[in-house]
């Protein structure tokens, strides 16, 4: 497979199984590292490896790696677990590159807008503030430090709220009857996982052609919106009349993100806002 370019991918979950597939289709050579390879299509070279383990993987790869897709998800959600999982294993990521003399052209990093602490329905972009003080905010933004200052060109990819095929926990409140306060309005943002899958790879795309890419893009659909009138909507589609006697919202802030920056790279969703994700998600099942 000489003369394609090589990609990546550490922490091979849902998305970037996805983006993988989207890759392999393209002629790249894709490698996707995680702990249980068994369930990584055959297209994507499995790369059996911990990122909390120091030890590098017995069967890292050889020769000149074109990319890395940083994508790893916490699996234990406090600060010791966010630590791990994104601080130390993208530090040992890197370590594994230099030991094997390996300069990739660009580091793709999966952040999260969780960094913004905007509460008043905002407009947010890449430059805005990034200021949430949660631990897993505060955690994030040492990642992406760590991305940006490794010494290789980096760009930190700030997804927002993923959904998708097995990512159904909004469906499941509104199921229950989940209750959300009008006034004011909760502002919320979200991806499909297809979406953001499609975002990497038109970075990458963009990257392999010569395009400057910035140090920062944020993964959102066209529409953010407030979270009543999306279970409002779903409401209507799942024919759920009752309500819960409890309101119950996990999250806080309120922001609207924009995907200003990412469109005018050439992208843009396939599902331009909740509407037309959930809308297919209740279409397969």
């Amino acid at each position: 497979m000489s003369g394609c370019n090589s990609l990546l991918i550490a922490g091979c979950g849902d998305v970037g199984t996805r983006l993988g597939l989207r890759m392999a289709a393209q002629g790249w050579r894709v490698m996707g590292m995680r702990r249980n390879v068994a369930a990584l299509p055959a297209v994507i070279e499995p790369l059996a490896g911990d990122l909390h383990a120091d030890a590098c993987p017995p069967d890292w790869p050889q020769g000149p790696l074109d990319y890395l897709l940083y994508c790893a998800a916490a699996t234990e959600h406090d600060e010791a677990g966010y630590r791990a999982a994104y601080v130390d294993g993208l530090r040992r990521v890197l370590s594994w590159l230099a030991q094997h003399g390996q300069r990739p052209r660009r580091i793709l990093f999966a952040s999260s807008s969780g960094v913004y602490g905007q509460q008043d329905g905002e407009w947010v972009d890449e430059d805005s503030p990034a200021e949430a003080q949660s631990f897993s905010a505060v955690i994030m933004r040492e990642a992406e430090r760590v991305a940006l200052d490794c010494g290789l060109p980096a760009t930190t990819v700030r997804l927002t709220g993923l959904y998708g095929p097995g990512r159904e926990w909004l469906l499941g409140q509104v199921r229950g009857g989940y209750r959300v306060s009008e006034t004011p309005p909760l502002y919320g943002n979200r991806i499909h996982v297809d979406d953001a899958a499609g975002l990497f790879a038109t970075l990458l795309q963009a990257d392999a052609a010569g395009v400057p890419l910035a140090d920062c893009y944020l993964g959102v659909d066209d529409e953010p919106a407030p979270l009543h009138e999306v279970v409002s909507w779903l409401r209507e589609q799942l024919g759920v009349s009752h309500w819960s006697d409890e309101q119950r919202v996990r999250r806080a802030g309120s922001k609207r993100c924009s995907n200003a920056r990412a469109r005018a790279l050439g992208w843009a969703p396939q599902y331009p806002s909740y509407r037309e994700g959930y809308a297919a998600i209740l279409a397969e099942r």
